[in-house]
């Protein structure tokens, strides 16, 4: 049997481990603190002052951007107005030509600082446009006619809803130069040795003559008055129109039954606030008008179908 000596077992005796003190790691433990009415009134503090902060700084961007805006808005409202007249105008003798019948296009303006009463308040600041039709396609009155009664409202039928224009008012302006395609330069409307250009052209509609339009030299203006409402049994009137354009069911526009057809009809508007008109450079008055500032010119013609808008 084999056996190893005493010192040689000793020497090949493993060792004893010896063990390594390693202390664990200690943790320190805090009891969890409650925030103290301190710790939140700071917190609620800054929260406030974020808050003053940004309204302060929307309260600079409004007061910066509101005024630079009104101006915009109110020349695309300027412009929304005489776009409203010329689609008026289209549908007027669109509707005549479909529907082979007489069609009666009327303007009236009224106290814009107020609302709109029964029976009307003439002034300015609200332009109201009505559209009529002839139920049996006749032109009902007699033509060449002198009466200023409106047309039988029981043998008319409403077009379209009555229009309102806000903030908008009816001169006469100044003519163009018929040299272009801008405001001073657009077309002038037709002229004549009586009435000059107001047998041809829209304003100041409740003026006296000589400086209204259209009026044919007389104190009625229109040989085609009508009313609104209209029906049967005939009801109260809010309005009676006494300037008005006339559509054939051949598309063709007059203003008076005894003066030939216009090459040029104008429709002019200046923006108001309220029943205020801004007061004119030139011509207050009369009926050669010059404005500074936002104007535009409606203008179609009597044979063509076509409405053209001249804005500055």
């Amino acid at each position: 049997e084999f056996t190893l000596s005493s010192e040689v077992e000793a020497e090949y005796k493993p060792h004893a481990l010896i063990p390594l003190a390693v202390s664990a790691p200690t943790i320190t433990s805090h009891p969890c603190r409650t925030p103290t009415a301190a710790d939140c009134a700071r917190r609620r503090a800054f929260t406030l002052v974020e808050m003053l902060v940004v309204i302060v700084i929307i309260s600079i961007l409004l007061v910066l951007v509101i005024p630079a805006m009104n101006p915009r808005k109110d020349a695309i409202d300027f412009t929304k107005a005489g776009e409203a007249i010329k689609s008026a105008i289209e549908q007027a003798r669109n509707y005549a030509q479909t529907k082979n019948t007489y069609v009666w296009l009327g303007f009236y303006e009224e106290d814009g600082s107020q609302d709109s009463t029964t029976p009307s308040t003439p002034g300015n600041g609200r332009l109201i446009v009505s559209t009529v039709a002839s139920k049996d396609g006749t032109t009902i009155y007699i033509p060449g006619s002198t009466g200023t009664n409106p047309i039988d409202p029981t043998r008319l039928l409403q077009v379209s809803k009555l229009t309102k224009i806000n903030n908008v008012h009816a001169p006469l302006f100044a003519p163009g130069s018929a040299t272009g395609n801008t405001f001073d330069t657009r077309p002038k409307p037709d002229w004549n040795s009586f009435t000059i250009y107001n047998s041809s052209r829209f304003g100041e509609l409740n003026a006296p003559p000589p400086n209204t339009a259209p009026t044919d030299g007389t104190i009625y203006s229109s040989k085609y008055p009508f009313q609104y409402p209209v029906g049967t049994p005939a009801p109260s009137a809010q309005y009676v129109f006494t300037r008005t354009i006339q559509f054939s069911p051949t598309g063709e526009a007059r203003i008076f039954s005894t003066y030939d057809i216009r090459k040029v009809v104008e429709i002019g508007l200046v923006p108001t606030h309220g029943n205020s008109v801004p007061t004119p450079i030139s011509g207050a008055g009369t009926s050669a008008v010059v404005f500074g500032g936002n104007v535009l010119s409606v203008q179609f013609s009597g044979i063509g179908s076509m409405v053209k808008i001249y804005k500055k």
